[in-house]
């Protein structure tokens, strides 16, 4: 099992580093001063507008963070409740939830067509897989 924790880890911190892109294109969009100051001169309504990719990514960013928590939930149920015998099964599934997420994270950001409903649905079925295991 602590491989699978290792693999919580490591879907953590890419839930961190999810966001440097977006937030360097808002940076380099608004210019160095204006994003420090947080807000340029009459934001909301008024802004830079973002390249396509930069939302893409942040809707990326946030679809992992929405995500993270039921990965985090079955893992850390499955490691205290799931028979041992289970634990080489979760660990795989917990290792396809984290290469789908990376997977899905550039696909989403390059806007590659048909392959983001795809991954997406391949980290939920390694969440539902895992959960199964709790019972």
């Amino acid at each position: 099992m602590d491989t699978a924790y290792f693999y919580l880890g490591l879907s953590g911190i890419l839930a961190i580093l999810l966001w440097t892109p977006y937030i360097l294109a808002r940076a380099f969009t608004w210019g160095i001063p204006t994003f420090l100051n947080n807000y340029p001169e009459g934001f909301p309504k008024e802004q830079p507008e973002m390249p396509v990719w930069a939302h893409r990514s942040q809707r990326a960013h946030l679809n992992m963070v929405e995500t993270l928590p039921a990965f985090a939930a079955v893992v850390l149920a499955a490691g205290y409740l799931a028979p041992s015998e289970t634990h080489p099964t979760i660990v795989w599934w917990a290792q396809i939830f984290f290469l789908a997420r990376i997977a899905h994270a550039i696909v989403y950001t390059l806007g590659v067509p048909y392959l983001r409903t795809p991954t997406y649905l391949v980290s939920w079925a390694a969440i539902l897989v895992i959960g199964s295991h709790i019972f």
